[in-house]
């Protein structure tokens, strides 16, 4: 690669792509496969989210992504659907000064997520819209909405143009989280819970999703990370012999059998990946490498 001849972007991974070997071809070939995923009008493109994404800095991506149609459906930890919410009532995420240390953050009544930190008062805040959200629920509602559905209801409620969950009900885009329940969200629907019946359908969800599956000509995903949203995400597929496209970017490792670090060339044996698929394991940081390849693939 010439340094003098790289000026922008996607010039820089298009020069990663022609290196061809180790991370620089891994980084390259995912970006070619996320263009072909964006430019086929006929694949319907999964993004996949775990771990902190939203606290680090994706959140405006993601939005824009699905607001200007590159993403057909999320699937997520409820966390991130929580920490976009925080920010979309008004909360932020902040920096953990190097001086402090987890005792000091809690007495200061701060919880840390690695080196960045939310106010336990923007938690508050947002439990209280959650509440306010619920109280205005159609009671026929609290029992019989699929989670996917109680997202896009509480979605329409959001005024913060960022907020990924406000642009996927606008856009109608559906956002699954069969993790929900593992959340501050959950705990919020759990305590509501003990004083009026609520209860999500999440074998509803399903219904949805493979029914979205089934109805593809090409099914293609974009996934950060690893564990249950990764897993949801291509188990939906086998229904139809697995994903024709798909790039993980994660941090996980391979040796200990877990299927966060498991490549997706594993998923062609259990039928979550066509045999003739184009697919790449891209081993780095997401909060680095996403934008990377998105701002690649938009900058064209």
């Amino acid at each position: 690669m010439n340094p003098t001849q790289i000026k922008t972007i996607p010039e820089y991974l298009e020069a990663m792509g022609k290196v061809g070997v180790l991370g620089a071809g891994r980084l390259g070939r995912a970006t070619d496969i996320v263009m072909r995923m964006f430019d086929d009008q006929d694949c319907f493109t999964f993004l996949s989210m775990s771990g902190p994404m939203v606290p680090g800095g994706l959140r405006s991506i993601v939005s824009h992504l699905v607001k200007e149609g590159y993403i057909q459906a999320i699937v997520t930890s409820g966390a991130n659907i929580v920490h976009d919410l925080v920010e979309a009532y008004g909360g932020s995420h902040f920096r953990v000064p190097s001086s402090k240390d987890d005792i000091e953050l809690r007495e200061a009544g701060m919880g840390r997520i690695a080196d960045l930190f939310v106010n336990e008062k923007d938690f508050e805040i947002f439990e209280k819209g959650i509440y306010r959200f619920l109280d205005v629920l159609p009671e026929e509602c609290l029992t019989t909405l699929a989670p996917s559905e109680f997202l896009a209801e509480l979605g329409k409620t959001v005024e913060d143009n960022a907020s990924i969950v406000k642009q996927c009900a606008d856009h109608n885009i559906p956002v699954f989280s069969p993790g929900l329940m593992d959340s501050m969200l959950g705990f919020h629907l759990y305590t509501y819970s003990t004083t009026k019946n609520l209860a999500l359908d999440f074998v509803k969800d399903l219904r949805i999703l493979g029914k979205i599956v089934t109805e593809q000509k090409k099914t293609g995903a974009i996934m950060l990370g690893g564990g249950l949203t990764k897993h949801f995400t291509m188990g939906s597929t086998i229904l139809r012999g697995g994903l024709d496209m798909a790039v993980q970017i994660t941090l996980d490792r391979p040796e200990a059998g877990s299927l966060s670090g498991a490549p997706l060339v594993e998923g062609v044996s259990w039928q979550k990946v066509q045999t003739e698929a184009n697919f790449e394991t891209v081993i780095g940081d997401a909060t680095i490498l996403f934008p990377l390849i998105i701002l690649a693939c938009l900058n064209r």
